[in-house]
C-alpha cells in the first residue's frame, strides 16, 4: 500500500529572494507544495505561530511542522527529500559554499534594500558599491566553486547558485529604481553569464519574479513604508 505523500507548504512571499530560493530548491527536488501568499505589510496568524522567533518568512511546513529561516530551509529540503544534493557532498565544499552564502545575503540584502528607497533618506550611491564589491568577490568565489563548470555547484545549479541567483530578479529592478549600475557584465563577466544560465534552468525560469513587477511591488512598499513613517493627526 502507498502512504498518502506528507503535505508542504511554503508561507512567503512572491518577491521576497528568500521565499524565491525555497520555492526553486523544492522545484529541483521535485516537491509538489502549496505556497501562502503572505499580504503586504500584514503578517499572517499562521506566520506568527509557525515563526514565533523572528516572525519572519519564509517558513516551510512538512507535515505540519515549522522550519524557519531560508538557509535552515534549503539545507532541509536537501536532507529531508530524496533526488540530487543540493549541498556539495564532501565536507569542505560544503562549508565554503555556506560561507559564500552567508556573504552573499550579508553584502547583499541591506545594501540593495537601500537602492531600491527601502531605506528612507539613504544614499543609493555607497550601496551600489557596496553590491558591486561583493558581486566582484562572487565572481572570484564563482571560478574558485565551479571548477570552471556552468554554476556555483558543478554541472547543476546548487545550494549557493540558489542562494546568489534568489537575488537576480532584485538586481534589475534596483538598476531601475536608483539609475546605477548592478550586474556589470564588464567588471563581472563569469557572473553576469552565470546569471543568464541561472534563470533560464528549468527550475528557476517560471520562478524568478519579472523586473517590471518587482519595480512596480517596491513602489508599493515604499507608499507603505512613507504612509508609516507619517505623523498621526
Amino acid at each position: 500500500m502507498s502512504s498518502e505523500p506528507v503535505p508542504v507548504v511554503v508561507v512567503g512571499g512572491w518577491a521576497s529572494p528568500f521565499v524565491t530560493r525555497v520555492c526553486i530548491a523544492l522545484k529541483l527536488k521535485g516537491v509538489e507544495y502549496e505556497f501562502l501568499q503572505e499580504a503586504v505589510g500584514k503578517k499572517s496568524e499562521l506566520l506568527l505561530r509557525s515563526n514565533p522567533v523572528y516572525k519572519k518568512m519564509p517558513v516551510l511546513l512538512h507535515g505540519g511542522l515549522p522550519v524557519c529561516e531560508s538557509l535552515v530551509i534549503l539545507q532541509y529540503v536537501d536532507e529531508a527529500f530524496p533526488g540530487s544534493s543540493i549541498l556539495p557532498p564532501d565536507p569542505y565544499r560544503r562549508a565554503v559554499h555556506r560561507f559564500w552564502a552567508e556573504y552573499a545575503d550579508a553584502k547583499l540584502h541591506t545594501a540593495l534594500r537601500t537602492m531600491r528607497g527601502m531605506v528612507p533618506g539613504g544614499d543609493k550611491a555607497d550601496p551600489a558599491e557596496q553590491v558591486s564589491a561583493a558581486l566582484r568577490q562572487l565572481e572570484e568565489a564563482l571560478a574558485e566553486c565551479s571548477g570552471g563548470k556552468p554554476y556555483f555547484g558543478g554541472d547543476d545549479v546548487g545550494f549557493l547558485d540558489i542562494v546568489v541567483g534568489s537575488y537576480i530578479g532584485w538586481f534589475g529592478a534596483a538598476e531601475r529604481i536608483a539609475g546605477l549600475p548592478v550586474l556589470d557584465e564588464a567588471t563581472t563577466p563569469r557572473l553576469a553569464a552565470w546569471a543568464s544560465r541561472f534563470c533560464a534552468h528549468e527550475a528557476v525560469r517560471d520562478l524568478m519574479p519579472d523586473t517590471d513587477r518587482l519595480v512596480e511591488f517596491g513602489e508599493v512598499l515604499r507608499a507603505a513604508l512613507a504612509a508609516n513613517a507619517s505623523p498621526r493627526p
